[in-house]
């Protein structure tokens, strides 16, 4: 599992300030702008890790889609609380557009207050739009052929991206979810350290 310090090579390389396309510059929502040390660039990479994987390092609220050798794009995340978050290694096991979503019981029993709408009606589900909290994407991460109820997805709070206040979730911007969904195949390895 890499660290920090050996997946960056020389710290963090000098970096595009934004990114050319214009879906990862534009801001989520008009009212709200990203600070900038979270803002989707490109950094160098140690020469071990290899292309085509994602590694996300919650203590410092980024994820790196590694595009080519010595290559990746950072991208600025929320994670999940302390003792709510998932580690260790996965793969993207399934992706979705809009999602439906459905808190884990452990949520509703920690939060019955946040999820009224959950309590006491086990089948109800929330259909995929703009006020579904996996926003527009997800990415689901699965271990050993099963799903670990982790995912990376969009939000419905882009304030909370470099913070530590999720469920144990990994947050994206929903443009920046879209640009890594469109981007990495079902199969694509992910380290979270």
């Amino acid at each position: 599992m890499p660290s920090r310090r050996r997946f960056l090579a020389n710290g963090l390389a000098t970096g595009v300030a934004a990114l050319a396309a214009p879906t990862l510059a534009a801001a989520q929502v008009k009212e709200f702008e990203l600070a900038e040390p979270l803002r989707p660039r490109y950094v160098r990479t140690a020469d071990e890790i290899t292309p085509g994987q994602i590694i996300v390092m919650p203590q410092k609220h980024f994820l790196y889609w590694v595009v080519e050798q010595n290559k990746a794009i950072r991208y600025g995340v929320g994670v999940g609380r302390a003792g709510l978050s998932f580690q260790g290694k996965a793969v993207v096991g399934r992706k979705a557009e809009w999602p439906s979503w459905r808190p884990t019981a452990a949520m509703i029993e920690r939060n019955p207050q946040q999820y009224p709408k959950f309590v006491g009606d086990d089948d109800y589900i929330m259909p995929g739009g703009p006020g579904n909290p996996l926003g527009a994407r997800a990415l689901y991460l699965f271990k050993d052929g099963r799903d670990t109820y982790y995912r990376i997805h969009g939000t419905t709070q882009p304030e909370s991206i470099g913070r530590s206040d999720s469920s144990g979730c990994i947050r994206m911007l929903n443009s920046h979810v879209k640009h890594l969904y469109d981007q990495v195949p079902v199969g694509t390895p992910v380290t979270v350290v």
